[in-house]
């Protein structure tokens, strides 16, 4: 495979980077409308950042049972579910704990403050405060409970992003990155799609860096050590503890997670952030591939997880 034989394009996203890539360069005009009408949507639906968002409506609208959008209730049905398969470690009551840490906006804005400010521990509500159903697409959320959906409405993104490209186009194959949220439909290229394998998803293309290839499915890292802000003289990151309300403080800087979906990909890399030490036994039990970087910098791999190639076709990603 080389990269002439591809189509690219780069773009912004969701407060992130984007990238869509098509095996048939004549059709990245069409995959690339229909990846920018999904992430419209999703943004539209489940962004804690816009005051005109349906999460935000029912985020602010406590003690009543409403009825939620298609879009919205699949993204809230993959938190829940993250949230069940972890054991809350991923858990989308985190709303108020990373609003109070101080990411309250979009996360440029949040770096350029540094006023300090109070943390106090206190577990979320838990996941289980929410009510909700599918079939009807009703949700009931507590007063004092917040729901954030950010990582894993990015990865459903990234999912369905995936699957309305290679609708549109046909044929072919389509890989979809949202801030390193990997998602892949269709044909493969020969010898699958390259990725390297980074703690920051807007780092640029190193011969000398890891790669993996992935045929299906998806891809996700989640890191603490990229979306980072200092406030006051205390440095703080994105991926809440739940059961502190803080952000964690743990083994694991980096986790780098394959599975069959960017969504369960992107539920095991924060989970195993949040559960450190006992991470490696639950992604082993759950047979997932995984790639995990302490504190100090030294890799763990785990289910497999290959050591690191050099691939003799250029890195797309």
């Amino acid at each position: 495979m080389s990269a002439s034989v591809l189509g690219i394009a780069d773009d912004r996203a969701l407060g992130g980077s984007m990238r869509v890539i098509v095996t048939r360069p004549e059709s990245l005009l069409a995959a690339k409308s229909a990846v920018d009408e999904v992430v419209a949507a999703i943004d539209k639906a489940a962004s804690r950042f816009r005051d005109d968002s349906e999460l935000t409506r029912l985020n602010a609208t406590p003690d009543r049972v409403i009825k939620v959008s298609p879009l919205l209730a699949q993204a809230i049905a993959a938190g829940l579910r993250g949230a069940q398969l972890t054991g809350g470690a991923v858990d989308p009551t985190i709303g108020s704990a990373i609003r109070l840490a101080g990411y309250d906006e979009d996360f440029a804005l949040v770096a350029a403050r540094h006023e300090p400010l109070r943390l106090v521990a206190t577990s979320v509500p838990g996941w289980q405060a929410i009510g909700f159903s599918l079939a009807t697409r009703t949700v009931v959320i507590p007063r004092g409970v917040e729901i954030d959906l950010g990582a894993t409405a990015k990865a459903l993104a990234s999912d369905l992003a995936a699957a309305a490209a290679l609708k549109a186009v046909g044929r072919g194959g389509v890989l979809v990155s949202l801030g390193g949220d990997i998602a892949v439909a269709g044909e493969a290229p020969s010898g699958g799609w390259p990725v390297q394998v980074s703690e920051d998803s807007a780092a640029m293309i190193d011969e000398g860096e890891e790669t993996v290839t992935i045929t299906s499915g998806g891809i996700a890292t989640s890191s603490t050590t990229v979306r980072r802000w200092t406030r006051g003289s205390v440095e703080l990151h994105h991926i809440i503890d739940p059961a502190t309300g803080l952000p964690v403080q743990g083994r694991w800087r980096t986790a780098t997670v394959a599975a069959g979906s960017c969504v369960d990909a992107n539920i095991a890399s924060t989970a195993a952030i949040v559960m450190g030490d006992g991470a490696t036994v639950w992604l082993e039990s759950r047979r997932l591939q995984a790639r995990l970087v302490d504190n100090e910098g030294n890799v763990r791999r785990v289910g497999g997880w290959p050591e690191g190639t050099s691939q003799p076709a250029p890195k797309i990603f």
